[in-house]
């Protein structure tokens, strides 16, 4: 049997299973694509494999595992409309600016480094990190391990200053 004998022969029970696999949850297509390039790397690999309907079903069904459990870790691209009506909004503004105050108010009583390295990296020249090494006198192999030293001072004090979450239950 050929290659292409048998996937002409797989070609209507694979939209089967997918139909039975996935009614409504994600996109057939996808599904009978992942289907697909699985069976193109068994041909090549091994050849036609000996129960090509039973090797199709376990696969769908392993795809289609798959497919949910990616579609629960996807979330939808926000609406670049309502990001930009937040930021003309008089109040989503005045609490950006303070939430850029208390941060930069948070940098400045980094130790060390921290405070000149901070604000590098927050620069809007959008500095590489070799101009940061360059611009701290540092080697750039060090900054990586210095910025999240750095992040972790700044973590701690951040969150020092936000109200701890009520307890809930009993306490």
């Amino acid at each position: 049997m050929t290659y292409d004998k048998v996937i002409e022969a797989l070609r209507p029970l694979l939209a089967a299973e997918v139909r039975a696999e996935l009614p409504g949850a994600a996109e057939p297509r996808d599904l009978e694509q992942a289907v697909w390039v699985r069976l193109l790397e068994h041909l090549a690999a091994q050849g036609p494999p000996p129960d090509p309907a039973a090797w199709l079903t376990a696969t769908v069904r392993t795809e289609a595992s798959l497919q949910r459990g990616a579609s629960l870790r996807e979330l939808p691209y926000a609406d670049e409309g309502a990001a930009e009506r937040e930021r003309s909004d008089p109040e989503h503004r005045a609490l950006d600016r303070e939430r850029a105050r208390a941060l930069y108010a948070a940098i400045r009583r980094l130790p060390g480094r921290c405070p000149r390295l901070m604000n590098a990296l927050l620069s809007p020249e959008d500095l590489t990190y070799r101009e940061i090494a360059g611009e701290l006198g540092i080697s750039q192999g060090s900054l990586g391990p210095e910025r999240a030293r750095c992040l972790g001072c700044l973590r701690r004090i951040l969150a020092s200053e936000v109200a701890p979450a009520p307890r809930r239950g009993k306490g």
